[in-house]
């Protein structure tokens, strides 16, 4: 028996009574969707094509990894007018997916729909219709300014195109694909099976040891300052719980004894969904693996704090998840040195 196996507990007999349908908040905030994704309008046969006669829709656009935006935002033209325009240069996208209409809330009116446009190279602006005073950023460059609406649309954005790029064939028979129900399904025009965007699941967590540090981890050279939570992917007929055991057992040699979930982040560079966990452990000596994790550390929170505003170390951006989940630990926001 494999040590994630014997450290499972097993079920309780009897658990603690809580009210019929109790529920509590997650801890970390949930953020509200800022636009309907429509999956039964993207199912009309013909649906981009008449939201791409209309004046009113929206495109986001994508070439590579990278959106158009101007001023801090995503720039979203309209979609009929852009098309128009690439056509005088012979491009033609290489995918135009419905994204959703927004939602009452966004920082767009509500009801309005937004394809995204995916190009097969980045033009250059002042050309094919893109703005002269536009430029091309990828999520990282840009993320920590993009209001909630914005964010939403870069990531889904991102996710569906990434998956369009890397799912092109039929992993059945090898044909190539067609794209349907407004680019969220793929069928294979042989075997007529259909193939849906996929996200892997990953668990990020704090591990918390008995005297109540923090362990965090990095990789790469052992000189390095760059220090977070660890993380790994869920493998399949695993619980998420089990993949944490599992995880940061391979990783620096603890042994889990409790995991509760906290909350989630979408990070689709390429497909991944970081579900987030605060776990506890009696070992009070890590081990990296030498291959993902090279360096391991306990800190306090003084030790931590002090260890970020004198530049020994950096620790993951207020963008991710990880941030988050370090900050619940530390029980409130770690200044940065840009922040003195």
């Amino acid at each position: 028996m494999s040590y994630a196996e014997s450290a499972l507990p097993a079920y309780p007999a009897q658990a603690v009574q809580l009210p019929a349908n109790h529920l509590s908040d997650t801890v970390l905030p949930v953020r509200p969707a800022m636009v309907d994704r429509g999956s039964v309008a993207r199912a009309r046969p013909g649906m981009v094509e008449d939201l791409l006669a209309r004046d009113e829709t929206l495109a986001v656009v994508l070439a590579g990894r990278q959106a158009l935006i101007r001023t801090n935002e995503l720039l979203m033209p309209a979609a009929h007018g852009l098309l128009a325009q690439l056509r005088k240069l012979d491009t033609v996208p290489e995918q135009v997916i419905f994204l959703g209409a927004a939602l009452p809330g966004s920082d767009l009116p509500a009801g309005t729909d937004i394809v995204l446009l995916i190009l097969p190279d980045a033009i250059a602006p002042g050309e094919g219709g893109i703005p002269s005073d536009a430029e091309w950023a990828g999520f990282r460059d840009i993320a920590a300014v993009l209001n909630p609406t914005d964010t939403a649309l870069f990531v889904e954005a991102s996710a569906i195109a990434n998956w369009h790029a890397t799912h092109t064939h039929c992993p059945r028979c090898g044909v190539l694909t067609v794209v349907e129900a407004g680019g969220w399904v793929r069928r294979c025009p042989q075997d007529n099976s259909e193939h849906y965007p996929r996200t892997d699941p990953a668990i990020i967590v704090t591990v918390v040891g008995p005297d109540g540090r923090l362990l965090l981890g990095g990789g790469g050279p052992l000189d390095a300052k760059n220090y977070s939570t660890l993380a790994g992917f869920v493998e399949p007929g695993e619980s998420l719980e089990q993949a944490v055991i599992r995880e940061i057992h391979e990783e620096v040699g603890v042994r889990i004894t409790r995991s509760q979930y906290l909350g989630s982040q979408s990070w689709p560079f390429p497909a991944s969904l970081m579900l987030g966990f605060s776990a506890v452990t009696e070992d009070s000596v890590a081990t990296p693996d030498g291959v993902e994790v090279t360096r391991a550390r306990w800190f306090s929170r003084e030790e931590l704090q002090a260890a970020v505003l004198a530049g020994e170390i950096t620790i993951s951006s207020r963008l991710s998840i990880a941030r988050s989940l370090i900050e619940h630990w530390y029980g409130g926001r770690i200044m940065d040195r840009t922040d003195t």
